[in-house]
């Protein structure tokens, strides 16, 4: 018996052990893969004989699979000579396994989707009532079960941010960073909320190295334009102003923030 031969008997005589394990989708292709490997090849009377009989035994495996059978409730029929339109079953069952199993996948992130909604509506409550430590106990478990998600993050974080807790919604952004060192938005979030703390310096840090990741972003200057606002750094201020003309001349706040730095410059 050729290599390719033993090969396609031992996928075949794994089916059963696949099946019992609830390895549909392994099972269903070992006979697929078993026939292919079988019909390539030259087979002499007593290897055809055993190759149905094994045929046989397989297909009766796939068909008393309850499981399977709610998959795919069609009878697989198979006659010694009729490997092809066997072939031709398995195919359709995998297309169906695999359906089943993005159906499955969809629902699933459905699900957990509808969790982590839950979670945030009830921390938001907790937050508009007050409640910190309860609001903080929920999002800190979301972020433990979601824990590279830095869209979460980035959503808890505005979440303390409206809510005026500052320290919870900074170190939910510095977070974040660390899943997503390159997300700009980030950086802005941060600026903004260290910012609202009045530590300018870290925000000013924190600004610069966005920067080092795109100097192309107009509202990536005017948020650091505003920074020097609140820092009473007019020149600075300008600067930051003029950068962002310079991406977007028809930037009118820009153009209003740098106006208004001159003013300051001048007195």
């Amino acid at each position: 018996m050729s290599n390719q031969l033993l090969q396609s008997r031992k996928k075949l005589n794994s089916v059963t052990t696949l099946l019992k394990k609830g390895k549909y989708m392994p099972a269903v292709q070992a006979v697929h893969d078993g026939l292919i490997l079988y019909l390539k090849n030259p087979v002499m009377k007593n290897e055809r004989s055993e190759f149905e009989e094994l045929l046989k035994k397989v297909t009766y495996a796939l068909n008393s699979d309850a499981e399977l059978r709610k998959i795919y409730p069609l009878v697989i029929s198979y006659e010694p000579g009729q490997e092809r339109p066997l072939l031709d079953a398995m195919r359709e069952l995998l297309q169906e396994l695999q359906k089943a199993i993005n159906d499955a996948v969809k629902d699933d992130m459905q699900a957990i989707m509808a969790q982590k909604e839950a979670a945030l509506t009830k921390g938001q409550e907790h937050l508009d009532g007050q409640n910190w430590d309860e609001a903080k106990d929920i999002f800190d478990q979301l972020v433990k079960d979601f824990g590279g998600d830095t869209d979460l993050k980035a959503d808890i974080a505005d979440r303390y941010l409206n809510a005026g807790r500052y320290q919870e919604a900074f170190h939910m952004l510095d977070d974040a960073l660390k899943d997503d060192p390159n997300a700009i938005h980030l950086y802005n979030r941060i600026g903004m909320v260290l910012r609202k703390m009045k530590d300018y310096e870290t925000a000013e840090k924190y600004y610069l190295k966005a920067l080092t990741l795109t100097n192309e972003d107009e509202y990536l200057h005017y948020n650091i334009g505003r920074l020097y606002y609140d820092w009473r750094k007019w020149s600075k201020m300008a600067q930051a102003a003029e950068n962002a003309i310079g991406i977007n001349p028809k930037f009118d706040e820009a153009a209003k923030m740098l106006k208004f730095a001159q003013k300051k410059m001048a007195q």
